[in-house]
């Protein structure tokens, strides 16, 4: 019983970890951060910075909050016209359905990785639930530089390789193309693929860290 719990924790581990960085992306200093970075490119249509960090607020807070879409189907431009056409609202309602799935798993992750916990402090097997966390720290090694690869890849070398990654991400969580849009879309506008290729490299970068700190900071007692 012992071994299997043991592994476990391990595929937990990495569930966390990428929860964890999930988390912290969805936070304002992520996209703050990203708008200020001089290489991220200017919107040809008209958005400044400051555009950009007023109207990504409550795109992102809508997705970590219980609104329902009207939240968004609500924001208009100065001028009257609204910030999402339908399409977009509808693949926010998509992409919101994905996130909180993804926030509840981790959240499960997390409530099973300390009730483990619990128990083998009670019952004397803390070793192996270390152990555990270890190997899934060295899993998550694995995952994090696979996915840091690619976005690096697609961000320095050669594009088409995030994009197909990118392509392949979306036709598992969503149906059809209805993810695509116009460049001229505020979504695209917002949250173009540099945005993109910078958060799966930040998400890469954030669950290496915590791996490589389960994995090499854990000392067992024999």
């Amino acid at each position: 019983m012992k071994p299997f719990l043991s592994h476990l924790i391990s595929f937990l581990t990495p569930i966390a970890l990428i929860g964890a960085a999930l988390r912290i992306l969805l936070t304002p200093i992520f996209y703050t951060v990203e708008y200020n970075m001089p290489y991220f490119p200017a919107d040809e249509y008209g958005f400044t910075k400051e555009d950009r960090l007023r109207w990504a607020k409550p795109s992102v807070e809508y997705l970590i909050s219980s609104a329902d879409i009207s939240y968004l189907g609500d924001l208009k431009f100065d001028d009257g016209t609204p910030l999402y056409n339908e399409r977009e609202l509808s693949h926010m309602e998509d992409v919101k359905g994905v996130v909180l799935n993804a926030l509840g798993v981790w959240t499960i992750s997390l409530i099973i990785l300390a009730a483990l916990a619990i128990f083998a402090k009670r019952d004397s097997w803390m070793p192996d639930y270390l152990n555990g966390l270890r190997r899934g720290g060295l899993w998550m090694i694995g995952l994090a530089a696979a996915l840091g690869l690619t976005a690096g890849i697609g961000i320095v070398a050669n594009p088409d390789v995030f994009w197909q990654f990118f392509t392949y991400f979306h036709q598992i969580f969503f149906e059809g193309n209805s993810w695509l849009f116009y460049f001229s879309d505020t979504l695209i506008r917002l949250f173009p693929i540099r945005f993109w290729q910078d958060a799966f490299l930040w998400a890469a970068i954030l669950a290496l860290g915590g791996g490589a700190a389960l994995a090499f900071g854990i000392r067992v007692k024999k």
